[in-house]
């Protein structure tokens, strides 16, 4: 007989890894398709070429970039698991949209922030800024990405919870 410590639901484990697996897939191409995008919003800046030039400024936005998708695809893998793991499967279809639309909405907060930062900073050239490596701009711009970032990954959440409603 095997200790209740030890004991464990091999399928609940197996769905996890399932899980894992399609996270870690979903959220490396979400986080390619991002910067990807992020990189034909700036069209003034060629991000790899001033990142192998070792420009800072580039780093940190595009660092920013990264953390606000996570931060909202993360919260379409939470409702996705969260279907999974209930056997729901109107929730797994639910979850499925969610992480689509987390991309998306995803896309468009970067694209929200970059305007409302460009709103807030008249008179100063953004992207020449961040491509002569100015890193108060960067931070800053940074800081708007993240923020906006922050607060749609609620309404994902909430989107996900929706879904898995009984």
């Amino acid at each position: 007989m095997v200790p209740s410590v030890l004991a464990f639901n091999v399928v609940a484990l197996g769905g996890a890894f399932a899980q894992l697996f399609f996270g870690l897939v979903f959220a490396a191409v979400a986080i390619l398709l991002g910067v990807k995008l992020f990189d034909r919003f700036t069209k003034d800046i060629d991000e790899m070429e001033e990142l192998k030039r070792g420009n800072v400024a580039v780093g940190v936005l595009l660092t920013a970039v990264v953390i606000t998708i996570a931060e909202i695809v993360g919260g379409g893998v939470g409702g996705l698991s969260a279907a999974t793991v209930s056997g729901n499967l109107n929730g797994v279809l639910g979850g499925i949209v969610q992480l689509i639309l987390s991309l998306i909405l995803a896309v468009v907060a970067i694209f929200m922030a970059i305007s409302i930062f460009g709103y807030v900073t008249k008179g100063i050239d953004e992207q020449a800024e961040i491509s002569k490596g100015n890193l108060a701009v960067a931070v800053l711009l940074s800081g708007f990405l993240i923020a906006v970032g922050l607060v749609i990954t609620s309404g994902v959440t909430a989107i996900g919870a929706a879904f898995n409603a009984p």
